[in-house]
């Protein structure tokens, strides 16, 4: 197989993770009713997924470098595909959060996997090309899944949702089968886990800084996903399908970036590429802070340049990884996953706390301040060597 498609095939899997996370955002009041139960509920079972998905990288991490890529990856899936079906055959709430809790112990390899499979196979500027790929697929997760999911719960029963799942599950199971091979380097002896590994992550502070940043650019990330419609709301007026038009820009400048940073940014130092566009992220949060109230088309300049800059900046994290962690990349990229979903996770509840008298400047002066302190963390350990 030729390393183009190989990176596709394994980054479809940690696709899956997004996509699933998002797919059913669009249907929850129909599902919420099916299901009779409550809104919090039926929240949870998103929240639920998104919590998993985030402890079960650390898990893998060292699962990955001990038992092998193709191995785990394969394990993981055919636990992603049942649980899948366990929730289109769900009837009620309580089995719902069960099956969907399994489906994140399973989809989680995915992510795990692929980032550990490109760095094995690729080196230097190749290997940063391969990472954007990986990159714009991830980023494609949360942008199609509501759009898919939408148009299924509009046209047939909301369980289908879940059945499409389980099917394209088994789509990336058979493709991994069959052509996947085994890219843990030869002479590696496998050993058993043990927590100081996870130790000898955190002493590496240059992987530590990359780790913090992505954390917090996730946490910024999904403080425009839940509040920005609010903010669309109380100052536009905007109807629900003039708001999703809204994100657009950002979801596009998202993908836009991924796959231009694994191209272009290799003909420059991956160090001080990953500040300076870090370090651009965070202004754009300010210049979005500076013009949401005041221009519709200036916030979505500012939305765009946030989401381009983030696109960006993420392939360099995960080659830079690669590079820092070349005896133990598994475990230091479950590390790196763990603190990017904790951001995800961690950006609605403390932004609720933050927006609940309908403070902007709280919101995301908050985020800004916390960015430009992880950017100038990664400064100082970077220049440190």
């Amino acid at each position: 197989m030729s390393p183009r498609l190989l990176t596709f095939m394994v980054a479809f899997a940690a696709f899956l993770g997004p996509f699933t996370q998002t797919v059913y955002a669009p249907i929850l009041p129909e599902l919420g009713e099916a299901l009779q139960t409550t809104p919090l509920l039926i929240n949870l079972s998103i929240s639920i997924f998104t919590f998993v998905l985030a402890f079960m990288q650390i898990v893998y991490g060292p699962l990955v470098d001990r038992s092998g890529r193709r191995r785990t990856l394969l394990l993981g899936l055919a636990c992603y595909i049942g649980a899948s079906i366990g929730c289109f055959l769900s009837t009620n709430i309580e089995t719902l959060l069960v099956f969907r809790a399994l489906q994140a112990v399973g989809i989680a390899a995915g992510a795990v996997v692929a980032v550990t499979v490109i760095g094995d196979r690729f080196e230097g500027a190749e290997r940063i090309r391969a990472m954007g790929s990986f990159q714009m697929m991830v980023a494609l997760g949360p942008v199609v899944g509501p759009v898919v999911g939408g148009f299924i719960g509009e046209h047939v029963d909301f369980h289908y949702v879940f059945l499409l799942l389980a099917v394209v599950g088994g789509v990336a199971l058979l493709s991994n089968a069959i052509w996947l091979q085994e890219t843990r380097p030869a002479g590696s002896t496998p050993r058993a886990f043990h927590p100081r590994e996870y130790l000898d992550v955190v002493r590496n502070r240059q992987g530590v800084a990359i780790m913090v940043l992505s954390f917090v650019q996730y946490y910024a990330f999904y403080n425009y996903l839940v509040f920005m419609p609010r903010v669309l709301d109380a100052s536009y007026g905007l109807s629900a399908s003039e708001k999703g038009l809204v994100f657009l820009p950002l979801s596009i400048a998202v993908v836009i970036g991924s796959f231009a940073g694994g191209r272009l940014l290799g003909r420059w130092r991956p160090r001080p590429v990953l500040v300076t566009t870090a370090a651009l992220n965070a202004l754009s949060l300010l210049l979005f802070l500076a013009v949401a109230q005041w221009s519709l088309a200036a916030l979505v300049v500012a939305v765009s340049a946030f989401g381009l800059f983030l696109g960006l900046s993420l392939p360099v994290q995960t080659s830079l990884l690669m590079d820092l962690y070349p005896h133990n990349r598994a475990t230091a990229v479950g590390s790196y996953n763990f603190f990017r979903f904790m951001g995800m996770a961690t950006g609605p509840v403390l932004g609720s706390w933050l927006y609940q008298d309908g403070n902007l400047g709280l919101l995301y002066g908050f985020a800004a301040t916390a960015f430009l302190v992880a950017v100038w963390h990664a400064r100082m350990r970077f220049k440190q060597g």
